[in-house]
């Protein structure tokens, strides 16, 4: 009986290769021999799924990118957030997680990052938020603000680009050791409590 193979677990490891690499050395100092060694795989394997390095870099970029938005989708179900303000503090406290996973696919991205002088598509693991996702945040902004009977305001949209902004840098923060999880922590609270309006009512306390 033919062997079954599992093309999608060989990418996804080919990935991780690369996501391992570039933290540890740069991306720069990735390469298709290094990455077969990392993954323990012939080069030809590597080149079967990728002709190129830059095809397994923008691979790994894309799946960094997809990690990220599942770990802030896994940041809800288990706060078991279930109104907009919960919602909301749970998807901005995500990008502050200190689990180890978290941690290597934003160090990951900050090595891409370096990279978008040349190749501004290399930065967008780091970039605030797509269109999709600030209406989203927006909107989670604006039902928040009107159950807590909040006057309505015209800067949703602003405040949920800042938002993320905010989240990322403290993740990055976070990643690289200048600040703890808890700092981190706080200072976004104290963000999300500024904008909905909650401060000076006893505020909330930081999403872990």
């Amino acid at each position: 009986m033919p062997k079954i193979v599992d093309h999608e677990e060989r990418r996804r490891r080919l990935v991780d290769a690369v996501w391992a690499l570039t933290v540890r050395g740069g991306i720069e100092q990735v390469t298709l021999r290094k990455v077969a060694e990392q993954a323990g795989v012939s080069m030809g394997q590597v080149q079967h799924y990728y002709s190129s390095m830059q095809a397994l870099v923008r691979d790994a970029l894309d799946r960094a990118v997809r990690a990220v938005n599942a770990n802030i989708e896994k940041a809800v179900e288990a706060a078991g957030a279930t109104t907009p303000e919960a919602v909301l503090r749970a998807c901005l406290h995500a990008l502050i997680s200190p689990d180890e996973e978290s941690m290597r696919l934003m160090r990951f991205s900050l090595a891409a990052a370096g990279r978008a002088v040349s190749d501004p598509t290399m930065a967008r693991v780091l970039a605030p938020g797509d269109d999709e996702l600030l209406s989203f945040t927006s909107g989670l902004i604006t039902a928040a603000r009107q159950e807590r009977g909040v006057e309505p305001r015209e800067d949703a949209r602003m405040d949920a680009d800042i938002s993320w902004a905010l989240a990322t840098s403290l993740g990055v923060d976070v990643a690289l050791g200048y600040r703890s999880p808890e700092t981190a922590a706080r200072v976004l609270s104290h963000h999300i409590d500024q904008i909905l309006g909650v401060l000076g009512s006893g505020g909330h306390e930081a999403t872990a």
